[in-house]
């Protein structure tokens, strides 16, 4: 892991604990970007229209990494603008079940359409709290973050799973943001019908490069209106026949962006998912129980059994400043402290952190 590690230059100035905030850029990548901008530089539009031609590629490397087709993958820039893009398509009368607290991106395109909506408290019980709102009968869709953005709070994919198979007719929309990158990961064979994310964080994709998949199923649920010359593959003869995916991706894509998708999806896929998981439990499980040892978890977090890498710690403004002031790389995030975990820190990085924490 040590070789990885020295990829990403960040890593030897501090403990780079901010990965839900902004994944790293590795040396790899850079020198692939490099490249690619060389080419535009000396090549313009013959460069841009051979690189255009090569998305198909992108979807094809997302769709191996999810285990989706690659016709039921949409590239988008953003989670952000995917998800508004698609709720245009949504009917107003669907009840939606949103979680109280949810990521902005995620709860305000819905509650700025004025769909009729509920909330569920993000607890201990969080899916037993879903479970009994769903089986209401009341709620057409479910939209939530599979992890969530401040306490790192985790849904259970397998209760999602059996969710989908009790209530058929449950829409699951899905925010990956800060989830995709962490585990291995089957779209078909979970329960989530549409999965959109941002490749920024945890896919160490850089900026403005994205993501939706939708299973066949859910794509009768939305009549999406969006159009462009690019929905057509600036084929105008198409226009009355535009794949559903397509009408997510209006305008022109970024071949640095989303080449770096590819590129980092690769990269990923060389160290290989596994590893990366396996790293990520040991992470996961020595900073909670040395969080909560120190007594800076929230009770929320210590009850449930499994819990991602984004932790929240109790901890006011000079906390917080002890933390920069010692390297460590984090941010201050709702009443705490976040401290964000990927696969290239160490235990000893923890270590340390608890260390300064305890002094």
């Amino acid at each position: 892991m040590q070789d990885i590690r020295d990829k990403f230059p960040v890593l030897k100035q501090s403990i780079y604990a901010n990965t839900a905030a902004t994944g790293l850029l590795n040396e790899d990548l850079l020198e692939w970007r490099q490249e690619h901008d060389l080419d535009y530089l000396i090549g313009g539009s013959l460069m841009k229209e051979k690189s255009f031609e090569q998305m198909f590629l992108v979807r094809e490397s997302v769709g191996r990494f999810f285990k989706c087709v690659p016709q039921n993958v949409a590239l988008v820039q953003n989670f952000s603008l995917g998800l508004n893009l698609l709720l245009e398509g949504l009917p107003k009368d669907q009840n939606v079940l949103l979680l109280k607290d949810d990521y902005p991106s995620l709860n305000w395109p819905f509650e700025t359409r004025d769909f009729k909506r509920e909330y569920v408290e993000i607890n201990a019980q969080l899916e037993e709290n879903i479970y009994n709102e769903v089986k209401s009968g009341k709620f057409n869709v479910l939209a939530l973050s599979l992890v969530q953005w401040i306490s790192g709070v985790k849904i259970d994919l397998d209760f999602l799973k059996k969710l989908k198979t009790e209530f058929e007719d449950l829409l699951i929309i899905a925010d990956g943001t800060q989830f995709c990158g962490t585990q291995r990961f089957d779209f078909e064979d979970s329960g989530i019908d549409v999965l959109g994310a941002s490749a920024y964080k945890w896919l160490l994709a850089g900026y403005g490069n994205g993501f939706v998949l939708v299973k066949d199923e859910a794509k009768k649920r939305f009549d999406v209106k969006s159009i462009g010359n690019n929905s057509v593959d600036r084929d105008i003869t198409k226009r009355d026949d535009i794949p559903f995916c397509k009408r997510l991706e209006p305008g022109h894509l970024d071949s640095l962006n989303f080449g770096s998708l590819k590129f980092s999806l690769e990269f990923l896929e060389q160290i290989g998912m596994q590893n990366i998981e396996e790293q990520l439990k040991k992470l996961g499980l020595m900073a909670k129980k040395g969080f909560q040892e120190l007594g800076l978890l929230d009770e929320l977090v210590q009850l449930r059994e499994e819990h991602s890498t984004i932790f929240n710690i109790k901890g006011d403004g000079r906390l917080f400043d002890k933390l920069q002031q010692n390297d460590v790389v984090c941010v201050q995030r709702g009443e705490g402290i976040r401290l964000s975990f990927h696969f290239y820190n160490t235990e000893n990085e923890i270590k340390t952190i608890m260390d300064i924490l305890r002094s």
